[in-house]
């Protein structure tokens, strides 16, 4: 009975030992266990986290990338910090800054290219311009003599004139003055034209032809030459005409003013063409050139497309709205179009421009440089540093830094170039360690050997 007792004791001690080992084996293995800081710290201490065990280039906190650190820690919420490895080519002679990513990642990203082409360009300008009166045919009317003005025949803006429509009539002393020297000569070359000696009669021509030719001068209308010849009678007023048919734009006398020969009794225009000055931006000048065709719209004729062409590019630029006035030339003998109108103006280039061209949003612009990112291969994306020309309809013309034919990234360049920044940021503080080491052991080995060198010396 008591060996049985005795069993039952130490099979139960035996169970309570066994119970504690194991209790306390699981305790161990539960602390040893490392967790994912620690494991990332011991990484960055020993063998890498990154492929093959390498060290990482450098620590990304996990939210904003441009912050870096050459250990690895956590962000001020608890969350390590993401090691940044060496591409798979860094060892070769790939430039800095280039990224390697996942192709179905790239997918997911958004990331798309375009190839870079050469073409010849043009380019169509969209601009606005405004309708004015052809300076060519704008006429301003003065009296060529002193007077006053009787009446006005046409007195109201905006009438259509022909020539030699009477414009108005008025009293001049001058005038008067002069058809009585003309009916004086007159009335001598009658006496004398039929005179024996011919310097007379000569003497007498001269002076009738140089009176005609006075009251000619004072724009004397031809009618009232004649009536004068037939009547032999001095008119009190005189009339004025038009020199030439169109819209009288200005009036600027009234009945019974005084004129002079410096006052502006009238201003005409002929309206049959029209010039639209256009404004034409500093970057697009160089586009245009005289005979280019161009197409207007106007805002009162919706449907309506008006063709003309440039005749002239001003030699200076507005220095308010920068921008370069080109003149067009329109026919408006239907008078649709109207002075101080405000047109859309579409200039066709007949200029092109031959060169090597890419989208223009796959440059990116930092600062006074420009540079894009070429794919060399699937994944593979290398920056450039490019010099950009000209800029036409959503394409970019590449002078430098791209070859015909290279694929360049067109979408999704922005998380590229965020990576490749972090990327280039860590390859430049790790290679001048990788620099370091050869020349530091290059010069010990010349201390040594100056060093043995002296010792031989020293010992002869």
């Amino acid at each position: 009975m008591n060996k049985h007792i005795l069993l039952a004791v130490g099979a139960l001690a035996l169970g309570l030992a066994g119970g504690y080992f194991i209790s306390n084996s699981q305790q161990d293995m539960q602390t040893s266990k490392p967790t994912s800081s620690e494991s990332q710290m011991s990484a960055s201490q020993g063998d890498g986290p990154c492929a093959g065990g390498a060290q990482p280039l450098t620590w990304r906190n996990p939210m904003n990338p441009s912050v870096t650190s050459p250990t690895f820690q956590k962000d001020s919420m608890g969350m390590d910090y993401i090691a940044v490895c060496a591409d798979d080519g860094a060892a070769s002679d790939a430039p800095a800054g280039t990224v390697k990513i996942n192709p179905t990642v790239t997918q997911d990203m958004g990331v798309r290219t375009s190839k870079a082409a050469r073409k010849d360009l043009s380019h169509t300008i969209t601009t606005v311009g405004r309708i004015t009166i052809d300076e060519t045919k704008l006429v301003t009317l003065h009296p060529k003599v002193e007077g006053w003005v009787d009446k006005l025949f046409i007195d109201k803006t905006g009438e259509d004139i022909q020539l030699n429509t009477m414009l108005l009539s008025f009293y001049s002393p001058e005038l008067v003055a002069t058809q009585e020297e003309y009916l004086l000569a007159l009335s001598n070359w009658q006496q004398l034209k039929d005179s024996p000696y011919a310097d007379i009669r000569d003497g007498a021509k001269r002076l009738l032809d140089s009176s005609m030719d006075r009251l000619r001068f004072f724009d004397v209308a031809e009618h009232q030459i004649r009536a004068l010849q037939k009547t032999h009678h001095v008119r009190k007023s005189m009339h004025i005409h038009a020199p030439a048919a169109g819209v009288v734009t200005k009036i600027n006398v009234r009945e019974g003013a005084h004129v002079t020969p410096q006052t502006e009794l009238y201003q005409i225009a002929d309206l049959s063409r029209v010039w639209v000055l256009a404004d034409v931006y500093e970057h697009e000048i160089a586009w245009v050139k005289t005979g280019d065709e161009a197409q207007i719209s106007i805002a009162s004729l919706p449907g309506r497309i008006f063709t003309g062409k440039i005749t002239y590019i001003y030699p200076y630029l507005d220095p308010k709205t920068r921008t370069n006035k080109v003149r067009i030339e329109f026919d408006n003998r239907n008078g649709l179009l109207k002075p101080d109108m405000f047109a859309d103006v579409t200039i066709s280039s007949h200029r092109s421009k031959p060169g090597l061209f890419i989208p223009r949003e796959s440059v990116l612009i930092t600062g006074k440089q420009a540079h894009v990112f070429i794919q060399t291969k699937p994944g593979h994306f290398e920056p450039r540093t490019v010099v950009t020309g000209v800029a036409v309809d959503g394409l970019i013309e590449i002078l430098k830094g791209v070859n015909e034919g290279e694929n360049v990234v067109s979408s999704g360049q922005f998380l590229i170039d965020s990576e490749s920044s972090i990327r280039e940021a860590a390859a430049k503080m790790v290679a001048p360690k990788k620099a370091e080491t050869p020349a530091s052991m290059k010069d010990m080995n010349m201390k040594d050997m100056n060093m043995k060198g002296m010792n031989m010396e020293s010992a002869q």
